[in-house]
């Protein structure tokens, strides 16, 4: 009797061994399924139970269902004026912190320097401050009477401070300021995955430096460049204290009437369809996005 023919029935028992039964993986993942329908499902589901909910005096929200605090959230103009400019602000601050981050990006991916590390420590410095912390460093710098102020009016440049907050640009650069991590942190990623030498055959092969770049390199980041982009600009929307420090009563978005609609003038169904407009609007923008960069990206292939 050969050899294999005796190690044969020997490797059956062990291979039904190896193999779980379902009812056993499923009891593995029950654990964090729970964790997410307590912690992730339950919040949502009770947010759009509480959107229904038709708006009472001196309680939370009143008896029954209706769906007047949507029909109020879509066809009111100022609301419907504060929606557009979040959106805007979005739109605004996520090709800022691109034409920022991707430099940065390409240069921390491909650079040999004995300083990289320092490089990196400074492109995360900004999230090892909490965001009040950073808001409250961009108050000081653009105030009336700032930083920025008192150096030009120093030099002779300008007679009077100018208007750098409580407005949309403080806001903008404020906001810039905060989320341009969250931007270059996944090109990194994605360019450190492009070989170099990809770029040098088709430099070799007569392409210039520019021309190498948005045939290959450009191209070839693109899921960097979508997931950074995306990151940010649904970070944007949903951002509360930059807004609320360096706009005051002057910038206005949604994130900030919700929190009023809550807390201010307790009226928990209208905040909680504000805000779940303001998701779905976010949600249909990405979605818009995702099919116009693969149309994009397949050109550039």
């Amino acid at each position: 009797m050969s050899a294999s023919t005796l190690a044969a029935p020997a490797a059956a028992p062990l291979t039904a061994a190896a193999t779980p039964p379902r009812s056993r993986a499923i009891w593995l993942i029950a654990p964090a399924l729970v964790l997410l329908g307590v912690f992730l499902l339950l919040p949502y589901l009770n947010i759009v139970l509480m959107s229904l909910r038709p708006p009472a005096v001196g309680a939370p929200y009143g008896a029954g269902l209706t769906l007047g605090n949507y029909t109020r959230a879509l066809t009111d103009g100022y609301l419907l004026g504060v929606l557009g400019d979040t959106l805007l602000l979005g739109l605004t601050v996520t090709p800022i912190c691109l034409l920022l981050g991707y430099p940065v990006a390409f240069h921390l991916a491909r650079t040999r320097s004995r300083w990289s590390g320092l490089l990196y420590v400074l492109v995360l410095s900004p999230l090892l401050v909490g965001v009040v912390v950073r808001s409250f460093g961009w108050l000081i710098l653009l105030s009336g009477n700032g930083v920025i102020n008192r150096a030009l009016i120093d030099l002779g440049w300008i007679a009077t401070g100018l208007q750098l907050m409580n407005n949309r640009l403080g806001v903008t650069i404020a906001l810039v300021h905060v989320f341009l991590p969250f931007m270059i942190l996944p090109l990194v990623g994605v360019i450190q995955s492009i070989d170099p030498s990809l770029e040098a055959a088709a430099r070799s092969l007569g392409a210039s430096r520019l021309k190498a770049f948005l045939r290959v390199s450009l191209p070839l980041s693109w899921p960097g460049i979508q997931a950074g982009t995306v990151l940010v600009f649904v970070l944007t929307l949903s951002a509360y204290v930059t807004p609320v420090m360096l706009g005051g009563a002057q910038v206005k978005t949604v994130s900030v009437l919700v929190v009023q609609s809550l807390i201010d003038n307790f009226q928990w169904p209208a905040g909680a369809a504000q805000a779940l407009v303001l998701t779905g609007c976010g949600m249909l923008a990405v979605a818009a996005y995702a099919r116009l960069t693969r149309r994009l990206s397949r050109g550039l292939a």
